[in-house]
């Protein structure tokens, strides 16, 4: 099971990095990176067969294939930007954090466009 991999990577992350922190705080961020990298190369496996599963069923119901790119791209960015934030946070930058978090939130807005017109347009006909 992944997630007994996961958890194990997260906590022996922490004990070294309680144990770092007194003596040598410096490399700490190191810790936390490589810790994230190995998290996220254990999940991405499950992340790619959510995609296939996510292509299946659009080509089985007929949805634009364009809209799927759309929402796994903006599902990327959540999830990267959330890591950027948090490596941010635990290296004491918080202005940095928000900044970064903020303009994830704006690109994945701009990434949105052309689906929320989509659907106003849809909602539209329905109405008239």
């Amino acid at each position: 099971m992944e997630i007994i991999k996961i958890i194990g990577i997260g906590l022996i992350s922490l004990i070294l990095i309680i144990i770092l922190k007194q003596y040598r705080p410096e490399f700490t961020i190191y810790i936390s990176i490589i810790a994230g990298i190995l998290i996220l190369y254990l999940a991405f496996d499950k992340l790619t067969a959510i995609i296939t599963v996510l292509t299946n069923l659009s080509n089985k119901t007929f949805i634009n294939s364009e809209f799927l790119r759309i929402l796994i791209k903006i599902t990327g960015i959540a999830l990267l930007t959330e890591f950027t934030v948090s490596i941010c946070k635990d290296s004491g930058e918080a202005a940095i954090a928000n900044k970064v978090d903020f303009g994830g939130k704006i690109i994945i807005i701009s990434m949105s466009i052309p689906i929320i017109s989509s659907l106003l347009e849809t909602v539209l006909k329905i109405l008239m």
